[in-house]
C-alpha cells in the first residue's frame, strides 16, 4: 500500500530537529554554567550548532512543502522557518531573538503537525480540509 504523503519523512524530521534544537537551547547555558572550559568555547560551538539546526530545519520546509496544494501551509513553515533561522542568527545581538526562536521553532513543530494532519489523517477520515 503506497503512503499517501510522501514527503511525510520530512515532517518528522522537521518536528525531531525543532524539538532537538529548543531542547539544546534550553540545556546548553545550564550545562554551560559551571563550566569554565563550555565558556570560552560556548560561542563557537553554538554557532556551528545554530546553521545545523537551520540547515536541518530548511531540507525539512522544502521536502514538505515541495509540490504542496495548501498554500496556508506553505506560508506557515517558510514563515517559521524565516523567523527561526533569522533568531538564530542574531540570537548574540538582544535577549528577544532568543524568544523568537523558540517561537520560530515551536511555529515549526506546529506547522509540521498541521501538514501531516492535512495529508495523513485528514483523508482517512474523508475530512475536507482547504
Amino acid at each position: 500500500m503506497k503512503a499517501s504523503h510522501s514527503h511525510g519523512k520530512a515532517d518528522y524530521i522537521g518536528i525531531l530537529g525543532s524539538v532537538l534544537c529548543i531542547i539544546h537551547c534550553l540545556l546548553m547555558p545550564a550545562l554551560a554554567f559551571g563550566s569554565s572550559v563550555a565558556s570560552h568555547h560556548e560561542h563557537a560551538g553554538m554557532l556551528s550548532l545554530d546553521y545545523f539546526f537551520i540547515l536541518i530545519n530548511g531540507i525539512a520546509v522544502y521536502y514538505a512543502t515541495r509540490n504542496h496544494k495548501s498554500l496556508p501551509v506553505r506560508i506557515i513553515l517558510w514563515g517559521a522557518l524565516v523567523l527561526f533561522s533569522t533568531s538564530l542568527i542574531l540570537e548574540g545581538k538582544h535577549v528577544i531573538f532568543a524568544w523568537l526562536g523558540y517561537a520560530g521553532s515551536a511555529l515549526l513543530i506546529i506547522g509540521h503537525l498541521l501538514n501531516l494532519y492535512i495529508c495523513q489523517i485528514a483523508p482517512k477520515l474523508k475530512v475536507r480540509v482547504s
